[in-house]
């Protein structure tokens, strides 16, 4: 009988890191390509080193925040290594994602306007504390519950102890409330002596994107931020909106309120706020918040100090670049001739009315760009391939440094936009039922000549410095021949040339996570629950059976019909469960001849997937009752799929 339990799995990211993989330098045509970004781009534009280090009151002596069994979850210490304010660009970095770089290194407790402070750089987000009469409103806690409470602790030894009073969540992203725990109690959330107010449906968006396809997300993950990269010039710099994800427990306090009114008023412990909602936009729900005391302009996600992303590389719903375009507009028609300072929970903030305006419109812009002539180009025909190479932003977005692509890039984000409109299919009838990698690979290497002839031909290319036609032919060669070392470590060398020249940290990231991959196989880190125990608890039913859906193998389940009724009488929650051909449904009518019924508490589901007890264990200590077919449960579970977190990338 198979245990019931989530395979929700991420990589344990602390002391996970390659070590033994030793990364090589830079060619002359990354230094070349380098130099050339150092010529085109406004250097001598220092106001975001201003900005990055306005109203700084204090940061730790020693940056490393570790977890109750001593394991670091967040350490700063790693970057100061080698990242400083006065150090040019090395040779294996792009120098504008080298000045991200170092304005994500202006670190510790600011403050950004009178009752406003921001703890940066403790996570990959900010927790940004309002002062009230009587205590902190804190705007996103963080990722893990370890940096959240390092942030409270740190803001209160610094400026003196006050309780938290409020908890707002800008989005349903882990980065802004797994570190709730770290900051109150549920105690205090459930009594209502702290409410946690969000935007509309955020708990159903924040528990979902962690299961239909989180296995799969954070194998991606771990691609896109770089944590088990080494630190160093040569690996890890950062993930463009600060230098990585922190690796402690994810928490999760579910709202007291939700905001659901495009435009709503609040005043908490004396500080009116008015919250904006942005549905669509940087996330499914979102919301800016406008402080008319203090004529501030909390802005969530919506704007960072990078272009963004249209489609995370992790993996996720396109997002609507007209909605997030219109989001901004109304936020500037709103309040844009009164705000004084705009912040947000990613990077530093901004003053003075006519800059921020002519910022926030130049983000709005950016947006609206990419939509507009993606469309364009795509209603001419063009393929997202093409457009991505055909785009380019006008002087005067692509010169504005909060707009460059750290993040997101123009080039995915242009392929997000003809994905949303478009789809896979490109048009062409070759790409209608083309084959996968592994049955196309062979035949590409045989019409080439054979893996010697390739590998000859794409080392004469890597000496000219194609990096990406290297790529392009050699992955062939390494999903033909997965063994062929020889392939696969120039395979290496190319995706990491590519890697030390890209200006986005995910991108380098990737790239030089894909060659530290081919050079020494997959990684045996540990693995560990990415839906934290919070999460877990918050699931509904309905969630969990869409999960159970997804897991079916319909090798097994072939020719095989089945009908459940699942009762939650803690929580008054009744199912119909039927299983036939090869899918399982779920329904809120339940079935009148049900081969079995099945009563347990939400508390012994929630055992069970946290293994806390096995299924069997449930049935023997009779937390699960079945009536009816006593083997009709497991025979369901003996149906399910598991997903291995380790699966390959760069190899078949």
């Amino acid at each position: 009988m198979k245990t019931l339990c989530l395979a929700l799995i991420s990589v344990n990211l602390a002391g996970a890191a390659m070590a033994d993989v030793i990364p090589k330098p830079a060619t002359e045509f990354t230094r070349e390509a380098n130099r050339k970004v150092l010529a085109e781009l406004p250097f001598d534009d220092t106001r975001d080193f201003v900005d990055a280090s306005r109203g700084f009151i204090a940061r730790p002596d020693f940056m490393q925040i570790k977890d109750d069994k001593g394991n670091v979850v967040w350490d700063m210490e790693s970057y100061k290594r080698f990242i400083s304010s006065n150090k040019s660009a090395p040779d294996t970095v792009n120098p504008s994602l080298w000045r991200n770089a170092q304005l994500n290194m202006e670190y510790g407790l600011y403050k950004v306007a009178d009752h406003i402070y921001q703890i940066r750089g403790f996570d990959l987000s900010n927790a940004t504390f309002i002062e009230g009469k009587t205590g902190w409103i804190v705007f996103d806690t963080l990722l893990s519950q370890e940096t959240g409470k390092a942030a409270l602790d740190f803001i209160n030894k610094t400026l003196g102890e006050r309780p938290v009073v409020a908890v707002v969540y800008s989005h349903p992203h882990a980065d802004h409330y797994g570190g709730v725990r770290g900051m109150v109690s549920e105690a205090d959330v459930l009594s209502g002596k702290v409410p946690i107010i969000a935007p509309e449906h955020f708990s159903e968006h924040a528990i979902k994107e962690n299961v239909i396809a989180g296995n799969a997300m954070s194998r991606r993950a771990v691609y896109m931020y770089g944590a088990m990269l080494e630190r160093g010039e040569r690996g890890s710099i950062n993930a463009g909106l600060g230098q990585t994800i922190s690796s402690g427990q994810v928490s999760l306090l579910l709202p007291t309120h939700e905001i659901k009114q495009s435009i709503e008023e609040m005043e908490i412990d004396g500080v009116k706020m008015v919250f904006q909602l942005t549905p669509g936009t940087e996330a499914p729900a979102e919301m800016n918040t406008w402080f008319p005391q203090f004529k501030a302009l909390w802005m969530a996600e919506n704007v960072t100090n990078t272009m963004h992303n249209l489609l995370t590389l992790r993996g996720a719903e396109v997002r609507d670049p007209i909605k997030w375009s219109d989001g901004l507009n109304t936020t500037i028609e709103t309040w844009g001739d009164q705000v004084q300072v705009r912040f947000q929970s990613h990077h530093w903030p901004s003053w003075g009315n006519a800059n921020i305006v002519d910022g926030l419109k130049k983000q709005r812009d950016l947006y609206k760009y990419i939509h507009d002539q993606s469309v364009r180009m795509l209603n001419q025909g063009m393929t997202g391939e093409e457009i991505s190479e055909t785009i380019q932003l006008p002087p005067s977005l692509s010169h504005y440094w909060p707009n460059r692509g750290y993040y997101g890039t123009l080039r995915h984000n242009s392929r997000a936009v003809y994905q949303r409109y478009m789809g896979w299919y490109d048009g062409n009838p070759s790409s209608l039922n083309n084959e996968p990698p592994e049955m196309v690979a062979p035949k590409y290497v045989q019409f080439m000549g054979g893996e010697d002839a390739v590998l000859k031909k794409a080392a004469e290319s890597y000496q000219k410095g194609d990096y990406r036609w290297v790529a392009e032919v050699l992955k062939h060669v390494v999903f033909a021949n997965p063994k062929n070392q020889p392939a696969k470590e120039l395979l290496a060398d190319a995706y990491e040339q590519l890697g030390y020249q890209a200006e986005s940290g995910p991108w380098r990231s990737i790239y030089l996570q894909g060659a530290s991959e081919l050079r020494k196989g997959l990684p045996t880190g540990s693995a560990t629950k990415s839906s934290s125990p919070d999460t877990i608890r918050e699931m509904t039913p309905d969630m969990l059976f869409d999960y159970l859906a997804v897991r079916l193998l319909p090798q097994k389940a072939e020719g095989r019909t089945l009908s459940l009724n699942v009762h939650f009488p803690d929580i008054g929650i009744h199912r119909g469960l039927n299983l036939e051909n090869s899918v399982l449904n779920h329904s809120r009518k339940l079935n009148r001849k049900a081969d079995a019924d099945i009563t347990l508490s939400k508390t012994t589901l929630n055992a069970i997937l946290l293994r806390e007890m096995t299924l069997e264990e449930a049935i023997s200590q009779r937390k699960i009752r079945i009536t009816g077919n006593q083997q009709a449960l497991p025979q369901l579970m003996s149906m399910m799929d598991t997903f291995q977190f380790w699966f390959p990338i760069v190899t078949p």
